[in-house]
């Protein structure tokens, strides 16, 4: 076992105090809670895989992949204040690509999302990051933080709410 699994289980132990635990032998509602973390573990895990290959597919610029991981009722939101949340939210993969993914293609020369950290927690997995790049119409650089929250159903992404410098974004792509 891991730190981290370790670290988890304390976690859900720390939740599960109710079920009655001893030490020589397995209860019903013991192996009941056993299950029950195996369950999240195994559902982190694949959320976290999944969001890895969101990642890779958009460093890549790979739309096929992308459009495999989006529910078709996928809710998008765009940081408020930002350059891309004028269409706010973003109803389905399709408002996706059109309206954030095809913008930043071309408005943005090296543009790049490094995610330094994913966090899966339960449904959702949050990502903690970078965006750089450079605007084309200004020549301004990017280099702002971001944090990403996604939910997922059944290995598809339903909701993605982002979190950056928007102040940073919005200087970069307003002419001086």
């Amino acid at each position: 076992m891991t730190v981290r699994q370790i670290s988890i289980a304390a976690l859900m132990a720390a939740g599960l105090a109710w079920l009655p635990v001893t030490a020589t032998a397995q209860t019903p509602a013991t192996t009941a809670g056993a299950t029950v973390m195996a369950v999240a573990f195994s559902a982190e895990a694949d959320n976290k895989a999944v969001i890895e290959r969101l990642y890779a597919a958009f460093a890549a610029g790979d739309g096929a992949t992308l459009g495999t991981l989006l529910s078709p009722d996928l809710v998008w939101m765009e940081a408020e204040g930002g350059p891309y949340a004028d269409n706010n939210p973003y109803m389905g993969p399709g408002a996706v690509f059109e309206g954030v993914f095809g913008r930043i293609g071309r408005q943005w020369q090296g543009f790049a999302v490094t995610p330094e950290t994913l966090l899966p927690s339960g449904d959702q997995v949050v990502a903690l990051g970078r965006y750089t790049g450079t605007n084309i119409a200004t020549g301004a650089v990017l280099d702002a933080q971001f944090a990403h929250v996604f939910t997922l159903v059944d290995g598809k992404v339903v909701a993605f709410q982002q979190y950056t410098d928007t102040a940073q974004w919005v200087a970069a792509v307003t002419p001086r």
